[in-house]
């Protein structure tokens, strides 16, 4: 989607955070937070009124807070080896990998103090590792999609027949309209809850509009007010493009 006319803008100063109003040609007020620029913006209605505006703002700070003093996760320069020591993330949180070789069934489990336990055979090597833990990711996915689907379909009044979790190099996730069947990339077990959300409900409301149309991006308004600090979050430094 093509980029709107900016007509002004301005910034704002709310408890102690500077906010750039842009008033563009749009339907919906739409909030964006950039962590690595501490920038917040908003767009909103060429005419909307600064009471409405100042409303939406103070009704989000404690979310823009909470973003903006996330840190984003840095990408790996190197190959992961799946060894001790390594950081691997797990729903947005990073995680230090402890393996520990037993002659026993392999498992994945997390402890208190942000450990991530992978217990393997012994010499096994850096493919099964991953093999393992990409298995474990798969089961924390499966276990949180159809609560989101539930939550979902009643509100858009849709509904998914079945979906999937699957790697994939350049989209985070697809939706087959004709079966209603959507596809999630294994990595957004790495992300933040809302990240993956994010994606879900992108992914259903192509089921009320199959293009990347005015009429899908307002309903992603609709629904999902903040979805483009989301979309932001999620394809920051990542080679993996939208959905």
């Amino acid at each position: 989607m093509g980029k709107r006319k900016v007509f002004s803008q301005h910034l704002l100063h709310i408890s102690g955070l500077e906010v750039m109003v842009l008033r563009k040609n749009v339907k919906n007020l739409n909030l964006r937070v950039y962590p690595s620029k501490k920038e917040v913006k908003v767009s909103v209605p060429k005419r909307a009124p600064k009471a409405l505006v100042l409303k939406f703002i103070e009704s989000k700070l404690p979310w823009i807070r909470k973003h903006l003093n996330r840190t984003p996760a840095k990408k790996s320069i190197s190959k992961l080896k799946y060894s001790t020591g390594e950081t691997h993330f797990v729903w947005g949180e990073p995680y230090t990998i402890n393996v520990i070789e037993k002659r026993q069934a392999p498992k994945v489990l997390l402890n208190s103090d942000k450990k991530l336990i992978l217990q393997v055979r012994p010499d096994s090597e850096s493919p099964k590792r991953e093999q393992i833990l990409n298995e474990w990711y798969r089961n924390q996915l499966k276990g949180a999609i159809p609560q989101l689907i539930a939550k979902w379909e009643p509100e858009m009044g849709v509904s998914v027949k079945e979906f999937g979790v699957k790697r994939m190099k350049t989209r985070w996730g697809t939706c087959n309209i004709r079966d209603r069947r959507i596809w999630l990339n294994l990595e957004l077990a790495k992300k933040r809850p809302e990240l993956l959300e994010y994606v879900v409900v992108h992914e259903m409301v192509h089921l009320l509009e199959r293009l990347h149309s005015k009429r899908f991006y307002a309903f992603m308004s609709q629904y999902l007010p903040d979805w483009n600090s989301l979309k932001d979050e999620l394809n920051g430094g990542s080679s993996i493009s939208d959905c």
